[in-house]
């Protein structure tokens, strides 16, 4: 092999050439990728810290930094690969169709993220509400972007995904300040109702967390089979909705035994008649 013709002026002219040519561009690669990395992170910083101004989730606000850092930053590699000569063109082609693969793969935790979304934006409930969704009631303790962690009363931990709540009905029992109470006592027929009437009223009235404001509300509701049944509506505040839950249906049962009157039990009374065939 003649050494020379690989020596040559020409060949090192070309060689010297195409090494300043690609050298350039690797090096501009390098600052488009060094430069758009930084501009991102910028960019990112100032998107969350005017969300974190207008008080939007944090949920909200962690998710759409996400999406939008990794969304920048696919511009800036493609921008970089294209400075090096990368036919991006089929690189975003095939990128793209490994997206769609992987969505429709994924297909139900996108819809669990959407959920989140949606719960988000809307705002139906947020951490420390006591709600209703999915089939499951009590306290909301976490909302991350594919389920929603509910806490009932006996401290149990569920997990439901997000879209099982937006695809029901939500019941959200913190939304308001007061919540009214509901009751339906009964009374046998041959007990003094007005007496039986002026108890229950008592009682309403006798504890301070039932609100004045709407006022209660005691009233005969049925002439049911084996009872008279009264209706018994009170407001209280939130907070303190089941403890006079519970202390009411103490309370009434413990009274009424106090002053004679019965709370009957569904009862049936059978006739036999029996035929003499002599």
């Amino acid at each position: 092999m003649d050494m020379s013709n690989i020596f040559s002026p020409s060949t090192v002219d070309m060689v010297t050439m195409y090494a300043t040519k690609y050298s350039i561009n690797i090096l501009l690669a390098i600052a488009i990728f060094l430069v758009g990395k930084w501009l991102v992170a910028k960019i990112t910083a100032i998107v969350k810290k005017m969300m974190l101004k207008s008080n939007v989730d944090a949920t909200l606000v962690t998710f759409s930094e996400s999406i939008i850092y990794f969304a920048l930053m696919l511009i800036v590699i493609i921008a970089a690969l294209n400075q090096l000569g990368v036919n991006t063109t089929s690189f975003v082609a095939v990128f793209g169709a490994a997206t769609l693969a992987i969505g429709m793969a994924l297909q139900g935790s996108f819809s669990n993220i959407g959920a989140a979304v949606l719960i988000i934006l809307f705002r139906p409930f947020k951490v420390g509400d006591v709600i209703e969704a999915a089939g499951v009631m009590g306290e909301v303790t976490e909302i991350n972007l594919f389920s929603t962690i509910i806490t009932p009363v006996d401290k149990r931990i569920v997990i439901v995904p997000n879209s099982s709540i937006i695809g029901g009905n939500i019941t959200n029992f913190s939304k308001r300040e007061q919540r009214r109470v509901d009751h339906v006592f009964g009374i046998g027929y041959d007990d003094d109702l007005k007496l039986a009437k002026e108890t229950l009223i008592d009682i309403v009235n006798a504890d301070e967390r039932i609100l004045k404001e709407p006022a209660p509300f005691v009233a005969v509701s049925e002439l049911a089979d084996s009872s008279v049944n009264f209706v018994v509506r009170a407001w209280t505040k939130t907070e303190d909705y089941w403890d006079v839950y519970f202390d009411m249906l103490e309370k009434v049962k413990l009274t009424f035994d106090e002053k004679g009157i019965s709370i009957p039990y569904p009862q049936m009374d059978v006739h036999a008649q029996v035929q003499n065939k002599n």
